[in-house]
């Protein structure tokens, strides 16, 4: 079937955006050919420096005849109704329309109308010119005196369809069927007809590899054959692998030489020189102990030199000195001073308008470091001299200039003033993790103060109401959450997530009392509350404690801020909450079990003599549950159990709602009972003790396998007894029984959130 064939010619996209700009334009294509009924049997985009092309397979030379119905005024309307109906319908007389019965109008005049396709040649010659206006660049531009964007000036628009050009214009641009290939080494122009002669030409005479992939294999390949014939290891660096390939048409690599005196600076200065400003290749020599770097570099030149690339070589070369001699500078410079001594200097940044300066941020995350090292195994006095030299490191000359060495500097800069190797790695590892990609520390020092960082800056946003919000997160506050989790979950930490967020939040909303000893009050307060409770319990527990002091002892200021920061506290902790959730979920948890293994029912603290759901903020413990729910509930008697729990749990709300009151108690075998009520009652006797032992020990699966026992028991309750018994008494004490059921299960999840 008849082929499509567009290549858009421009000056030089930018690399970052080729790959986007290539998968915009299938689709456009996809989305317009297949509005107007032509569906093609697939279509494949291309991307280059100069170039964008899309090639459709299996279209059909016109669009297919369609009929639609044009529905009318109803049979016996007014002249004038029928008369615009006709109009509307291109018919001459009512005779030639069909009368239908639609609902809620009754009978109508319908007009089947037959429109003829249309010639695909002609949709293509509308639908191009209209994607090329409508497309979107990150950054556009204008050329000329005309009105078109585009990101660099068009300067051919070649299309063809079953090997005839597709004549159109776009400002003064008039389709052809002339490709271009290289600028030097081949530029054409060349005649084409479909995409088989289009790539053969391009790459054969016009010296141009059309397909990324295949210019990112030409130029690894390559690399490392280079690197091999000398013993030397290529590094790898995906990311810079993805860009060259976007400014090659004719990738070309060569190996050159770097003066080796500049080994002596760090191999990340290197590399990260070699990467950002001159889009090079580091080697590595793995004859050296340390893996570390050789004096070589390898350039992906757009060009088959006649000299093999000796002189692009040398050029590059000299380039890489004047660069590597600046970061020497910088690296000389920089250890002329101790890091602690730039900690003042730290005051001179602004971290936020609301939230102080570098200064400010770092003196928190040294109490927080210092306050959680205890809980995460690490010696406080190293956790909090690291937190002071983490940031040191953002007023060097080095991270002036090279933004991304923030921290891997910094440590550099600690072990040469003799720190304890804890402390240099733990300023290098705070910030991680920054992403899913990212490793997490693991090392206990490293670990304190990288979660101190992360919940100091959440702690500090949410008090200044900068949540993220839809897809909006200026401020990467979810991938800080994120972090948070992983940091928790690899290292199996068992903290309290809500007292941490009230530890880092109390540190912002209190911050002007942090001197008042009395604020130790509030501290104990807090961490004797049950964990995991509520944001609503907390500020009313919160309230009564601060009721029951005398205002001399804690101030009306105090009380105030105390308030914010307990509600504080719970809304950030529910948001990390959120993200355990996405987590867990993306490890291949189901959704209903994460919720039923946060949330326990009527488990929290008594209010008025209502008892509230706790919250689990153990994230270890909630992944230890899930994981055992899911293994349990998988088995017949998970399932069952599950079921009989859900009859029991919806009888109880029923009755409970009826009677305005809550049941809850120990139930009992009343005489002339059932047989069935007294087995019941004995086997809640038995398995609940035990699967209470078993959670005191965190073995879930050992409760959940105490808690099967209950299964026939509780089919046979089911089945032989009336829980909505004549008698009152009898009546009361079964529904009693049935919250024995409810409580025993909600000890170990939710069960009322899990599906099925």
């Amino acid at each position: 079937m008849p082929q499509l064939l567009l290549e858009i010619l421009s000056e030089e996209i930018p690399a970052r955006m080729q790959a986007k700009a290539e998968a915009d334009l299938v689709k456009a294509l996809m989305d317009g050919l297949t509005a107007a009924g032509l569906i093609p049997e697939g279509i494949k985009g291309f991307s280059g420096p100069r170039r964008l092309v899309a090639v459709a397979d299996g279209l059909p030379v016109k669009s297919a005849d369609v009929v639609e119905d044009v529905i009318g005024p109803k049979e016996g309307a007014p002249e004038a109704a029928i008369q615009g109906f006709l109009k509307k319908a291109g018919l001459s007389d009512i005779v030639q329309a069909h009368v239908h019965e639609v609902p809620k109008k009754g009978r109508v005049y319908v007009a089947h109308v037959r429109k003829p396709g249309r010639q695909t040649a002609d949709v293509i010659a509308a639908l191009v010119p209209q994607i090329i206006r409508g497309f979107h660049w990150p950054k556009s531009m204008r050329w000329g005196t005309g009105d078109l964007r585009w990101v660099r000036p068009i300067s051919r628009i070649l299309c063809t369809f079953d090997g005839e050009v597709v004549p159109f214009e776009i400002e003064g641009i008039k389709s052809d069927n002339l490709t271009e290939g290289h600028r030097v080494m081949g530029r054409g122009p060349y005649k084409v007809r479909r995409f088989d002669d289009y790539s053969d030409v391009l790459k054969n005479k016009g010296r141009v590899i059309l397909d990324r992939e295949e210019r990112k294999e030409t130029i690894l390949t390559d690399a490392r054959q280079l690197c091999a014939a000398q013993n030397l290891e290529l590094v790898d660096d995906i990311g810079l692998l993805e860009e060259v390939a976007g400014l090659a048409e004719y990738p070309v690599v060569i190996m050159g030489d770097m003066d080796p005196s500049f080994l002596d600076l760090p191999p990340e200065v290197i590399k990260l020189s070699m990467r950002t400003h001159q889009k090079y290749f580091a080697v590595r020599d793995p004859a050296k102990t340390d893996g570390g770097l050789a004096p070589k570099f390898v350039v992906v030149a757009n060009l088959n030199a006649a000299d093999g690339g000796k002189k692009i070589a040398e050029g590059n070369s000299r380039v890489l000195s004047a660069r590597l001699n600046d970061a020497r500078f910088f690296w000389d410079n920089d250890r002329k001073v101790s890091l602690e001594s730039r900690f003042e200097k730290l005051g001179n940044i602004v971290f936020h308008e609301k939230l102080g300066t570098v200064k400010d941020k770092a003196e928190r995350v040294m109490a927080l470091a210092k306050e959680l090292a205890p809980k995460v195994g690490a010696d406080p006095a190293q956790a909090e001299r690291a937190a002071k030299l983490a940031k040191c490191d953002l007023v060097s000359d080095m991270v002036g200039e090279f933004a991304e060495l923030e921290g891997v500097m910094g440590r550099y800069y600690a072990t040469l003033q003799k720190e304890p190797q804890a402390v240099a790695d733990a300023v290098r590892d705070h910030y991680k993790p920054k992403g899913p990609g990212d490793s997490v520390p693991s090392d206990p020092v490293g670990v304190a103060v990288a979660l101190a960082e992360k919940l100091d800056t959440l702690a500090g946003f949410w008090t200044i109401d900068e949540k993220p919000t839809g897809s909006k997160d200026p401020f990467a506050l979810r991938r800080a959450a994120l972090g948070i989790v992983r940091l928790i979950l690899q290292n199996q930490l068992r903290i309290s997530l809500g007292f941490e967020c009230w530890e880092a939040s109390r540190r912002h909303v209190l911050s002007t009392f942090d001197s008042d000893p009395r604020i130790k009050e509030l501290d104990s307060f807090h961490s004797a509350l049950p964990k995991g409770v509520g944001e609503d319990v907390v500020a009313a527990f919160l309230k009564d404690f601060l009721r029951r002091h005398p205002a001399e002892a804690i101030s009306a200021s105090i009380q105030e801020s105390a308030m914010d920061s307990a509600r504080l506290a719970a809304s950030l902790r529910d948001f990390l909450l959120e993200r355990l959730r996405v987590q867990l979920k993306e490890q291949g948890g189901r959704h209903d079990l994460v919720e039923a293994a946060i949330v326990l029912q009527g488990q929290g603290v008594t209010i008025d003599g209502v008892k509230s759901d706790a919250i689990d903020d153990d994230l270890v413990r909630i992944a230890k549950r899930v994981e055992a729910l899911g293994e349990f509930l998988s088995t017949e008697d998970g399932k069952n159990l599950l079921a009989g729990y859900k009859r029991a749990a919806n009888i109880l709300a029923i009755e409970e709602k009826k009677d305005g009151r809550s049941y809850s108690g120990q139930g009992k075998a009343l005489k002339g009972d059932p047989a069935e009520v007294a087995a019941l009652v004995s086997a809640l006797e038995k398995a609940a003790p035990e699967a209470d032992a078993a959670l005191e020990k965190e073995d879930f699966a050992g409760a959940m396998r105490a808690l099967s026992k209950l299964r026939a028991p509780v089919d046979a309750f089911f089945d032989k007894v009336t829980v909505n018994a004549d008698d009152k008494d009898a009546r009361v004490n079964r529904l009693m029984i049935l919250s024995q059921i409810r409580d025993a299960l909600g000890r170990v999840a939710d069960f009322s959130k899990v599906e099925g």
